[in-house]
């Protein structure tokens, strides 16, 4: 503690001290290295640096003091910027909706000309059939019946618009009904003149 109390006012009388202070240490006359030597008068440039004595720390060996400088790091500045969390881009959410939609109406789409190719190669095959019976409609009708379902089901998802879906009915109906008056089954109506 007394040592403490040495340092401490040992430090607070070092402005008077460090005006006799010289960096070439004491001089050759004193032997012994006690608080009473003098040293000869140190002069500070005004070229050096602050940060070269902002930091000084001092020592107590056997009386002496000794000056050891600390060099402050480089002090760097960091410019960072803030990254704001980005909403996903409408457009990309967009096309890809698209993508998905396009995909699944393609396969409706094909779906249904496989559907109405097989009824339209059924009604050709009975066309060319010389003996052909009105049984063998009613597996067409069956054949007509799913396209129907199909093309019905399209339309109300939004593959097909309303209107292309009744066209491609009514070319199934009309077609059908071409064979059967191709055979003599259906005979139309004669068409009243008013």
């Amino acid at each position: 503690m007394a040592a403490a109390v040495h340092c401490l006012s040992s430090c607070l009388a070092l402005p008077s001290k460090l005006s006799n202070l010289s960096l070439n240490g004491p001089s050759t006359s004193s032997a012994t290295h006690s608080t009473s030597t003098h040293f000869t008068s140190l002069s500070f440039s005004a070229s050096l640096s602050h940060n070269f004595f902002s930091k000084v720390s001092f020592l107590l060996f056997s009386g002496c003091f000794s000056l050891s400088p600390v060099q402050r790091p480089t002090r760097r500045s960091v410019v960072c910027e803030v990254a704001t969390t980005k909403k996903p881009d409408s457009a990309e959410k967009r096309a890809r909706q698209a993508e998905k939609r396009r995909i699944y109406h393609k396969s409706r789409k094909s779906e249904i000309k496989t559907r109405m190719k097989k009824v339209l190669e059924a009604l050709d095959v009975l066309k060319k059939k010389p003996d052909a019976t009105p049984e063998e409609v009613l597996s067409i009708e069956k054949l007509i019946g799913e396209a129907y379902s199909i093309i019905d089901k399209a339309v109300k998802v939004g593959t097909l618009h309303r209107n292309t879906g009744a066209r491609r009915k009514s070319r199934l109906a009309r077609r059908k009904k071409a064979v059967e008056i191709h055979h003599g089954w259906y005979a139309p109506n004669p068409e009243v003149s008013a």
